[in-house]
């Protein structure tokens, strides 16, 4: 499994989880640069995902939706902060309504996606920041990091194919 730590950290307000890949640097960066690729392995299994919009461009957002089990569409956006091909990317994250209009009770995060090379592939870092410890505790209640893991996981039979 490439997940090989997560930590929460309620004093910082950060959700970190880190994977290895044994990948190189730009074909990791790929998979999040190519929306049918990302969509692949965004979101856990049972949630599948679909990008209907989504440029790796600093100032653009990308929008998509997860579809559980039973149909019903959870959608959300980025937007695009920083980009540094292939080693990275910063974006702030935000669960939206199927219109794509912010949805203001559920929690934002600012996030960090960095990917650097190892002697086996790439270390790739996700770092997720929550503006209040309540918030940060909200999507931990919700299931992120089950649910980060396990779309996280799924990479390496994309990197294999």
């Amino acid at each position: 499994m490439p997940v090989t730590d997560v930590q929460h950290d309620m004093n910082n307000l950060t959700l970190t989880i880190v994977a290895e890949f044994a990948a190189p640097v730009s074909r990791v960066w790929e998979v999040y640069a190519d929306p049918r690729q990302l969509e692949r392995v965004f979101g856990p299994p049972t949630y599948p995902a679909t990008f209907v919009d989504h440029s790796l461009t600093p100032g653009s957002r990308s929008t998509y939706y997860m579809t559980s089990p039973e149909g019903e569409k959870h959608a959300g956006i980025w937007d695009i902060k920083t980009v540094a091909e292939p080693s990275g990317f910063t974006f702030e994250d935000a669960f939206s309504d199927a219109d794509f209009n912010v949805t203001a009770d559920l929690p934002v995060s600012q996030n960090s996606y960095a990917f650097e090379a190892t002697d086996g592939g790439t270390r790739a870092t996700y770092v997720s920041t929550y503006a209040t410890a309540e918030a940060l505790q909200q999507v931990l209640d919700m299931g992120v990091v089950e649910g980060a893991t396990s779309a996280i996981n799924q990479i390496d039979d994309l990197l294999a194919a």
